[in-house]
This record gives C-alpha cells, structure tokens and sequence, in this order.
C-alpha cells in the first residue's frame, strides 16, 4: 500500500513538471510570436503592405508617344496620332447584350467575334486596338458599365509616301520596322507608363476603386539631315522618268560632299508609310502570278535599292580610275593616247562605246569622251596591286556606315583572281558591284581634298522639352587623296559637263562637273541597261551631290541622254534654294 502511494506521488511529481515545462514553453512560445509580429507590424509595414497592393492591382501599360522625326526645315514627317483600345471587364458588365450590340455597330466586328470576348471570365478582354480617337470617345459616351477606352498612339507620317523607304514605319508595338525608325529605335522609343487598379481575390476590378497611374515618357525627337522641299522636288523628277521610260526603278540621292549629311533620298515607286503592308500596284499584280509570298512581296516594295542593292556603275567609276591613275603618276591630263575604237588585253578584244573610236586625244579629251581603251591603258599602267591599293584607300571595299539599316557591301574579285582582263573591265566600271551610296561616298571624298566621310540622315536627338540632346558625330577618314590630284580631278569633271557627253547635265549660272554612264546588267545581251549620271556643283568648290539612276529604261537608255537631263532639272531648282537659305 504504502509503495502504491509512493508511485502515485511520484506520478504526479513528473505530470506537474511536463505541465510547468509546456506552460513555459507555450510562454516562451507566444513571447517570440509576439516580438515577430511586432516586429513585422512596425518594422516591415511598408514592405508588406506594398506586397497586398502588388496583389490586388492589375497593371495596364500606357503607350509612351514616340519620338517625332524632323527635317532640316522644321516640317514634321513622322508624328504621332492619338488612337484607342477598347476592352471589356466581364465582371463589371451589367447589360451584355447592350455591350455587345454597341460594339459591334462602332467597331464594325463581328457578333460571334464581340460575345466571344465579351462573356469570357477574364480580367480584362481586349476588343480591338488602334481605334480612331472619335470613335474612342464615342464609345465613351455611352457610359456602359465594363466597357474601358485607353488612349494610346499611333505613328501618323504626314506625307504619306514621302522618303518611305528612309523613314520606314513601326509595328502593332510602335517599334520600329525598316528605315531610320529602326536605326534610332533606342532615341525614338519611350518609356511605357502604367495605370493601376484594384483587383479582388479572382483578379477582378472592383467598380468605383480608382486608379493609380504612371505616366509615360516620350522618346526624345529625331532631327535628320533631309529637306523635304529637295526631297519632294526629287521625287517628282523620279516618278516622272520611272513613268516616261517605263523604268523598272528610278533611284536619286543628294548628298552634302563635306559632311556626308543627306538631303534626299528617293528610290521610286515607293509605298504608302501609314498603309505599310498594302501592297502598292506593281506589287500587287504579282500576287498569286509567281511563287513569291505575300511577304517576300512586301519584303522587295520596303527594299531600299540605293543601299539594299548593288550594280555595275559603268562610267561613273572612271572617276575612281582617273583619281588613281593621276596619284600614282600612272597618268598625267596632257598624256596623249589613241583609240580605233578598240583595244586588245590578252587574247580579248574589248570595245569603245564609239565603235569608230575616238582617234587621237589626251587624258582630258578621253575623260570627256568616256572612252574606254584610254581608261583600260590607264588601268594596266596602275597595275592590279596598286589599282587594288586604290580602291581599298577610296574606301571601296567597305560599307559606308550609313544610318541606315540592310546596307549592302561590295562584290569585289580578290587580287589574286584579277588578271589583266579583270583589271582592264574593272577600269570602265565593270566586273564587280557596289552600292550608289558607296559610289556617291567615295566620289565625294575624291572631289572634297581627300575626306572619305560617312553619309547619314541623324543629327540629333532632342527631349521634347529640350532639356537632354544627343549630337550625333560620323567617322571622317582624312588624306584619301592629294588636294592636288583632287584640282585635277574637279576640272576635268567639269570639261565633261562644259563641253563632252555630259553637256546635257548643264546649268546655266553654275558651275557643274559630272559623269555619265550606260552600264550593261548582266547576263550580257539581255538588252537591259542602267542608266546613270553623277553631277557635283559648284565644280570648283563642291557643296552638293547628286546621282540620278534608272533602271531598264525602254526606248533610249544613254545616261547622258536620260539620267543627266533629271539631274539638270534637279540642280536648276535646288541650287538657287540652297543659295537663298545660305546653305553650306
């Protein structure tokens, strides 16, 4: 008995310690809960209650207004317009027939394409984007509970077709697709802003909650180097020898021989900026008639042939082979030289355009006639290593660096490939390809005392308050020629317009040098030509360029016939304006 309550005792000994431990235990226990959530409450309050709102607001983006582009006169060519997008919130609709009934008489949808969206248990139901601001507020006016109108934009180009294929154009996104609006997309493009909303537990919008928002910012204006009043005048003198010669391309660039700033850029037919994926009509009728895609169609409208494509420039690129060959001594402007109308290199028999040849002349008088035998002896006297020295230096073998994107580069025979018939064709201009903007490039180094600059369109990137502006500065490569290789050069250019086969590139008042071509694509005697002139003025202290190309004239193809007649008419009006605003 007596061990029995011994037991009990000590039984009751150790329940009452386990329960004095648990009691300390929940204590200790309730204590450090306590300073946690003391600590959370006072310490991490603003953290958390960041964390609630991040999970009851639903975030919708504001598209940021992007950049502006502007011409060197001031005139806006890329703006942008207010659209809207027009959304539902199931939760929030009360009369959904109604909704549906409205939306599909104002935005011209489909009944099974509106309900679909409009019943569909969701956040927030896109209806349709980029709608036009009237149509926005009208929609609007109605007042129909669910129905969100968000004010975006849209790029808006004023002049419609007007340098499409410089500016290019954006996408559903406003990114920049072709042109410069892809080439400065990091200028042009904004920072989004966001409006906030108060959501419940599923997601939802809760009704009468408000709104937080952050505004956008916009992207900074881009100012580039085009006048749209040399732009529009080249354009129409484009579309004109494109319809007159039933062209399969006209392409015209001006260009600042000094600093490599452009001042138009056309290459014809060009297509609609703000119906960008319409096919225009020489497009179109191919359509279904080849096996080329829709894309692949609209792939070849976008293409930029002064960049995007290389030729055979043909007598243009004598000018290359008379710089060379008056540096090296190779030549002089009084050597004196005979064509028959012929010269043989190895065992071919290569011809001049005057098939009773140009008889007795000197450099200066060859130059003027475009007389092919003088400039292959001219090209054989150089000799392959050196001649390839030359067009290495005159930045031939190079992509220009234009601000634009899709150059091409030049298709060039290696040296060890040239032989003397390869030198000899290579001295008229053909046998390889380059771009007319590397063409156009290097001349200009030729005629300005030997700076090789880089052609562009940016000048800079300005905040629409002008407070923040990026000058854009371009590579210049100095001594590409001697200033007195580059005297020569300049007078006998001139000669050529004064009294050889550039006569037709005259203006009266000016001083003009230029060259002609006629070259021959290939395969040889398909009978298809390209047509070229390239005139600098004022000859004896070069400010501008300009090189009118067309492609596949029918009817009479000589560049000096078509192509230095546009760049003529070009001059005759440009020049004076580029006298009355004092341009340098």
């Amino acid at each position: 008995m007596a061990n029995r309550n011994s037991t009990g005792r000590r039984n009751m000994t150790i329940q009452k310690k386990k329960t004095f431990v648990l009691c300390v235990v929940s204590v200790v226990m309730l204590l450090l809960l306590g300073v946690r959530v003391g600590y959370l409450m006072l310490m991490c309050s603003d953290y958390y209650t960041a964390r609630a709102t991040d999970l009851h607001e639903r975030e919708r983006d504001i598209k940021a207004a992007r950049g502006r582009i502007i011409d060197a006169t001031g005139t806006i060519l890329a703006d942008n317009k207010t659209v809207c997008t027009i959304s539902v919130i199931h939760s929030q609709i009360k009369e959904p027939e109604q909704v549906i009934d409205m939306l599909c008489r104002e935005l011209g949808l489909s009944e099974e394409y509106v309900r679909k969206r409009v019943e569909k248990y969701s956040a927030r139901e896109r209806i349709k984007s980029n709608v036009e601001k009237e149509i926005g507020d009208k929609i609007r006016n109605y007042d129909m509970a669910g129905v969100k109108v968000d004010e975006d934009y849209k790029r808006y180009y004023p002049y419609d077709t007007l340098a499409s294929k410089v500016l290019g154009f954006t996408g559903g996104d406003n990114q920049g697709i072709i042109g410069l609006e892809v080439a400065y997309e990091k200028y042009l493009t904004g920072k989004k802003g966001q409006i906030l909303t108060l959501t419940d537990a599923r997601g939802i919008e809760l009704d009468g909650m408000g709104e937080r928002r952050k505004e956008p910012v916009a992207g900074k204006d881009l100012y580039i180097s085009l006048d749209v009043n040399i732009q529009k005048y080249a354009e129409q003198l484009a579309k004109q020898a494109y319809e007159t010669k039933q062209a399969a391309g006209v392409s015209i660039i001006v260009m600042n021989v000094n600093n490599g700033e452009i001042l138009a850029m056309v290459d014809v037919p060009e297509f609609h900026l703000n119906e960008p994926y319409t096919l225009i009509d020489e497009f179109a009728i191919q359509q279904g008639t080849t096996e080329e895609s829709t894309q692949d169609l609209l792939n070849k409208m976008w293409r930029n042939g002064c960049i995007n494509d290389t030729y055979e420039p043909g007598s243009t690129f004598k000018i290359i082979t008379a710089a060379a060959g008056l540096e090296s001594g190779a030549v002089r402007l009084e050597d004196n030289f005979s064509c028959p109308g012929f010269i043989i290199v190895d065992d071919r028999k290569i011809r001049c355009h005057k098939v009773a040849g140009h008889g007795a002349e000197d450099f200066t008088h060859a130059v003027m006639n475009s007389c092919n035998p003088v400039f292959i002896a001219v090209g054989l006297r150089i000799g392959v290593e050196r001649y390839y020295e030359y067009f290495t230096n005159f930045g031939l073998r190079q992509k220009t660096g234009i601000d634009l994107p899709g150059e091409a580069g030049t298709i060039m025979h290696q040296p060890d490939k040239i032989g003397d018939v390869e030198l000899a064709t290579i001295s008229f201009g053909q046998s390889f390809q380059i771009t007319p903007v590397r063409l156009m490039t290097t001349v200009a180094g030729l005629i300005n005392g030997g700076k090789l600059v880089t052609p562009h369109f940016g000048v800079k990137a300005v905040n629409a308050d002008g407070s923040s502006i990026d000058e854009f500065v371009y590579p210049i490569s100095e001594g590409i020629l001697s200033t007195d290789t580059t005297e020569k050069l300049k007078y006998v250019l001139e000669q050529v317009v004064e009294n050889g086969g550039g006569k037709n590139g005259y203006v009266e008042g000016f001083r003009i040098g230029g060259k002609t071509a006629t070259s021959q694509t290939l395969p040889r005697g398909s009978g298809r030509y390209i047509a070229s002139f390239l005139g600098f003025a004022p000859a004896d202290n070069p400010k501008v360029m300009a090189l009118a190309i067309i492609d596949t004239p029918q009817g009479t193809y000589y560049g000096g016939q078509i192509a230095a007649p546009v760049v003529r008419q070009l001059f005759e009006n440009i020049l004076p304006y580029l006298e009355e605003i004092g341009y340098q």
